[in-house]
């Protein structure tokens, strides 16, 4: 990946519909060398889709990181199950004493609590810590 490459990437990170005409431009390249550029970055998993970021009300969701502890298993194990709930947008699996990070995003507080408890009830689940967002700052 070269300076091109993360230039492209850049720009589709700030605005994933830019046409290859605007990046071209931009970063001083042919439409048809952006668009090939473009092309490799897909095909070797560096782009791996487009995505539409959603503002919502100020007020509307509950959002939170839930730190999961579990007796046996791993990862896979659980994502499908967390598949099920619609409120939860990442899980990774991380390195420490905590087995999986899930973030969560939910209607009410009351339905974050569901979820968490819905979690808690997994077979193997030793703990789950709940860490509210108080703030978010985008990058």
């Amino acid at each position: 990946m070269d300076k091109f490459d993360r230039q492209i990437i850049a720009l589709l990170r700030a605005d994933a519909r830019l046409a290859v005409s605007q990046i071209a431009r931009e970063i001083n390249l042919s439409r048809s060398a952006v668009s090939e550029r473009i092309r490799q970055l897909e095909q070797v998993g560096t782009i791996q889709g487009y995505h539409a970021r959603i503002a919502e009300p100020a007020d509307s969701a509950v959002k939170a990181f839930l730190e999961l502890f579990y007796k046996e298993g791993r990862c896979e194990n659980y994502v499908e199950r967390m598949r099920s709930f619609t409120e939860i947008r990442r899980c990774c699996g991380i390195s420490g004493e905590t087995d999986m990070l899930v973030y969560v995003e939910a209607a009410s507080m009351a339905r974050l609590s569901e979820i968490r408890g819905q979690i808690e009830n997994f077979p193997g689940m030793q703990k789950v810590k709940t860490h509210m967002v108080v703030q978010e700052w985008a990058m």
